[in-house]
């Protein structure tokens, strides 16, 4: 993030009577009395409001949407509503606790909550945890290039095999799509500029879901045998309604995946302190207004998507809903459409993740430089070049994935901003044993909580090796 002039601004840079008065206003019931007030010595923005939006929502979105129609055929349409809409709560309330943080310490910068928290080890640690999480995510989105963009050319090419062509090659691909795209998108100075290929990105989305809501009323259940290239079409009972009838509340082996899918689902907290610093006219209300707009907007992506496609496949619902309609008809015009969209997405998402992994590495590296272009440029060509490597030539990453999800993506929701509050917001502000720091306490309980049944989760996978089968992501 360009968030390099963090520490080496004056003091009157960037300040104006607004924000200072903003800055102080309250989302937590305090003992009332005089504050101090914030000042902000970082950075002025320039990003407009929508903007902000548009990148904060990418941000949230990831490729994890095409698994939530499978989430929701293990929890029944009820409970995934009621998981769904808590877990959107709480990531709120987490950019809350974030937010006042932010306003407490003076600077929008999550190593520096981390600095003012535990000392030098506390800013190592989120610039770590933030530089793994988001490598992680940089390469899944690369993955899905890599191993869906060859199968979109092939059907344009109305090839039915790949025949060994350089441009059916996915490990070729991604590196043209890295150089051409993702590079020059990462060398943008200010993530704001990001805003426009950001609302592209979302669009792409909307078209995936206004596509995933007609596809409900096109394809019967259960299939026609002209489509019976289907796996699940023998298994339905006879053709019972019973296998074509929508589950209000389900439980079954994989229910237990649910609440830690959700949770990565609305990770973008990495991503809220660097928008916040970019924002024009930034006020901790202003921002935390540009966050609730954000995850109810991608609340009502996931809804309508999980609920449509479920609704499309029932039980037949794979855990990657492209892969679905794919089997459905390769050939389909739209769906082609769609994976083309979805493709451009999260290429486009790609650039708008390595921003806070940039902004880390510079505030452990070079903490009190001014900006310079060559650190500005290597750090994104390295880290450009580090996850294709990972890409093509690492085999399987499932399992480092889930490892890294299971402790970044709760340590960056849940435990970071919660410890954080308890100890950066002064005691004669709100003591301890306060009502709001006995929330944030147990905020991050729950947050170790996730962690632990992630962890759970994933050894159970590796013990009992082939015996879940889920395919996809």
């Amino acid at each position: 993030m360009e968030l390099q002039k963090m520490n080496g601004h004056s003091k009157d840079d960037g300040f104006d009577a607004v924000d200072n008065m903003a800055e102080n206003e309250e989302f937590l019931p305090h003992k009332s009395g005089v504050k101090k007030e914030s000042r902000f010595t970082d950075f002025e923005g320039k990003t407009s409001f929508g903007m902000s939006v548009f990148n904060l929502s990418n941000a949230i979105m990831g490729s994890g949407i095409l698994g939530l129609a499978f989430a929701m055929s293990n929890t029944g349409i009820v409970l995934f509503i009621i998981l769904l809409i808590s877990i959107a709560i709480l990531s709120a309330y987490s950019i809350h606790l974030l937010l006042k943080c932010a306003g407490v310490v003076g600077i929008r910068a999550y190593e520096q909550l981390g600095n003012r928290a535990f000392g030098p080890p506390g800013k190592v640690l989120a610039a770590c945890i933030i530089t793994v999480h988001n490598i992680g995510a940089m390469s899944s989105y690369l993955f899905i290039v890599k191993s869906e963009l060859p199968l979109v050319i092939q059907a344009f090419l109305s090839k039915h095999e790949n025949t060994g062509e350089w441009f059916l090659n996915g490990n070729y691909l991604i590196i043209i799509v890295s150089v051409c795209i993702i590079l020059p998108l990462a060398l943008m100075r200010q993530l704001g500029y990001l805003g426009y290929t950001s609302g592209f990105s979302l669009t792409c989305m909307v078209f995936f879901l206004i596509s995933v809501i007609y596809k409900k009323f096109n394809i019967p259940c259960p299939l026609d045998y002209e489509h019976d290239n289907m796996t699940f079409v023998d298994d339905v009972h006879n053709g019972t309604d019973d296998f074509c009838e929508a589950k209000l509340f389900t439980v079954n082996s994989q229910t237990a995946y649910t609440i830690p899918i959700l949770a990565f689902a609305f990770v973008c907290h990495p991503e809220v302190l660097p928008i916040y610093t970019e924002l024009k006219d930034a006020t901790k209300k202003r921002m935390q207004t540009v966050a609730n707009i954000s995850v109810l907007a991608m609340f009502v992506m996931y809804l309508l998507t999980a609920l449509f496609g479920y609704l499309t496949f029932y039980g037949g619902v794979e855990s990657e809903l492209l892969h679905t309609y794919s089997r459905v008809d390769a050939l389909d015009v739209l769906v082609l459409l769609v994976r083309l969209a979805v493709l451009v997405a999260v290429t486009l998402t790609v650039p708008v993740v390595l921003f806070p992994i940039r902004r880390a590495l510079l505030q452990i590296l070079f903490p009190d430089k001014p900006f310079r272009w060559v650190v500005h440029i290597g750090i994104a060509f390295c880290l450009i070049f580090l996850v294709n490597l990972l890409v093509i030539f690492v085999p399987s990453i499932r399992d480092i994935f889930g490892l890294i999800g299971a402790t970044s993506a709760p340590s960056l929701i849940f435990i970071l901003p919660g410890i954080f509050y308890v100890r950066i917001v002064p005691t004669e502000q709100e003591p301890l044993l306060s009502r709001p720091k006995i929330q944030a306490a147990c905020f991050a309980g729950l947050g170790f909580i996730f962690m632990v049944m992630s962890l759970s989760f994933i050894i159970i996978d590796w013990v009992t090796g082939e015996s879940r089968s889920g395919g996809g992501h």
